[in-house]
């Protein structure tokens, strides 16, 4: 065999395969995409579906792998194809990066929720960095240290209403409260109304059953059974705080999005992931509203705890 017919050989060699890999890289392209556009398509077996829901936002990250390998294979055709999955994407989920249209006017009421995590070594610490936030209303999840809690928030926030694990931390008077049935079987959620300068606001603190890979029943009862409570519920301006063990993406969040705004989605930037702590990936810490209008929200990251904090401000 020549030397020519030897680089002629290796030459062609890689190019067929070249093509090959392009042809695959473009079939992954075209599928992302239609995952993007039918999550909800996806059947919802022992959880599959609520979990491809969750983490649809995240599916974007394919976008810039498929880019590269595109790049690598010299595939003009393949690169051409990620654009189809980087422009569903942006459809759906680039807007949540563009400045808040609702985040304009003054702000008269500031509320937080914080997950504490259950044995919090340093509860002080967590509630710390959240008051440096100066909320008016703090709505917590997993306290099992009322004492630690309350030395931390006694001073600003003179008022409190708790059940079970969840609690409810203010500066203005409560005055009523009383635990929410969810379902669980004990009581792990509250309504109080708090008595505001701009009138009375019904706030719920909750933490929904737990969820995890192929066990799902538990946290998809709670929430259908908080969405049935706050549909009978009358009162004219409400927020909920709290750990509801979902995202808004989540095909199961439904009847809540139906009934309430996301403070998140309508007034900040960005996903707002708050879960794990250290490096977050979903959000299933929420601030929902309704009869206010939202003027800012965000995430705080707050030691000792494995959930970050949410926050909102809102005017009347």
């Amino acid at each position: 065999m020549t030397e020519q017919m030897v680089d002629e050989r290796i030459a062609g060699e890689p190019a067929g395969r070249q093509g090959r890999r392009g042809l695959i890289v473009g079939l992954c392209a075209v599928l992302l995409a239609l995952l993007l556009v039918g999550h909800r398509a996806v059947p919802n077996v022992h959880g599959l579906g609520s979990l491809v829901d969750s983490a649809t936002p995240l599916l974007g990250l394919g976008v810039p792998l498929l880019a590269l390998a595109a790049l690598l294979r010299r595939s003009r055709r393949a690169l051409l194809a990620v654009l189809l999955p980087a422009l569903v994407w942006a459809a759906l989920y680039g807007g949540a990066w563009l400045p808040p249209a609702s985040g304009a006017g003054t702000t008269s009421l500031r509320v937080a929720s914080q997950n504490l995590r259950a044995g919090n070594p340093d509860p002080a610490a967590t509630l710390g960095a959240l008051t440096d936030a100066a909320p008016d209303l703090i709505g917590l999840q997993e306290v099992d240290d009322g004492e630690g809690v309350a030395a931390a928030l006694g001073g600003d926030y003179p008022h409190r209403a708790a059940v079970s694990t969840v609690a409810l931390w203010s500066r203005w008077p409560i005055r009523e409260a009383h635990g929410v049935d969810t379902g669980l079987g004990w009581e792990r959620a509250l309504r109080a109304v708090v008595t505001t300068p701009q009138g009375d606001l019904a706030v719920y603190v909750v933490h929904l059953g737990s969820a995890r890979a192929g066990h799902t029943a538990t946290r998809d009862e709670t929430l259908a059974a908080l969405a049935a409570t706050v549909r009978a519920d009358d009162a004219p301006r409400l927020v909920v705080l709290g750990d509801l063990n979902t995202a808004t993406t989540d095909r199961v969040f439904g009847p809540l999005t139906r009934l309430l705004g996301d403070a998140q989605a309508d007034a900040g930037q960005g996903f707002g992931f708050t879960w794990p702590a250290e490096l977050p990936v979903t959000r299933p810490d929420h601030v929902l509203y309704r009869g206010l209008t939202p003027t800012a929200a965000g995430v705080l990251h707050t030691p000792d705890s494995d959930h970050r904090a949410v926050t909102a401000g809102f005017r009347w």
